[in-house]
């Protein structure tokens, strides 16, 4: 009789939980989301004129023209920045395959930026970030980049310096982490301003 007890009440209790924990809890973070924060809640998504989802300003992509900011590497997926495959590259520092990729992307991104042989490099622009979809790239990277774009848009430098400054994202909380550039919302802001 005892047992029977405890699994009724076992039962009963398990029952409640799963209403609260699967039905009443989700819901109400989900109603908080859509009340307070819906962009974010919805994914941070960027849309064209045509109001189809082009990007989300949390996720970079692969700009690779001169006209674009370039984005850290990637090693989420075969060909990089691929959100259902989000990861590192699992190579540690004693790894030759990422000594080698690594040296070759330092290569890659002095001729891309016409920068001399002794310019150190940011670690953010031969270095993947921990997911493989960080949108964010240094201050400094940027600015390394910034002849490149103004060149192939035509523009001068002040011009997007001020749109590097406007698409800058500060520390977290004003005391996490390092400023980083947005190269999402600044590649689609120079798109817009600046076919």
């Amino acid at each position: 009789m005892n047992i029977l007890k405890e699994l009724k009440i076992s039962a009963v209790l398990t029952l409640v939980l799963l209403v609260i924990c699967c039905g009443i809890y989700p819901v109400f973070i989900f109603g908080a989301g859509q009340l307070f924060f819906p962009e974010k809640a919805n994914g941070s998504l960027v849309y064209d004129s045509d109001g189809k989802p082009i990007a989300s300003t949390l996720l970079a992509q692969a700009f690779t023209a001169d006209r674009y900011f370039n984005p850290r590497p990637s090693a989420a997926g075969s060909n990089g920045y691929d959100p259902t495959s989000s990861g590192g590259s699992n190579l540690g520092s004693t790894s030759q395959s990422l000594h080698d990729a690594v040296k070759q992307r330092v290569a890659d991104y002095r001729k891309a930026n016409n920068l001399p042989d002794s310019q150190p490099v940011p670690a953010d622009a031969v270095e993947a970030s921990g997911s493989g979809l960080d949108p964010h790239i240094s201050i400094k990277n940027a600015l390394l980049q910034m002849p490149r774009v103004a060149k192939a848009r035509g523009l001068n430098n002040d011009a997007l310096k001020k749109l590097v400054d406007q698409y800058t994202d500060g520390r977290d909380f004003g005391l996490l982490g390092e400023p980083g550039v947005n190269i999402i919302k600044l590649n689609l802001a120079l798109d817009g301003k600046y076919k």
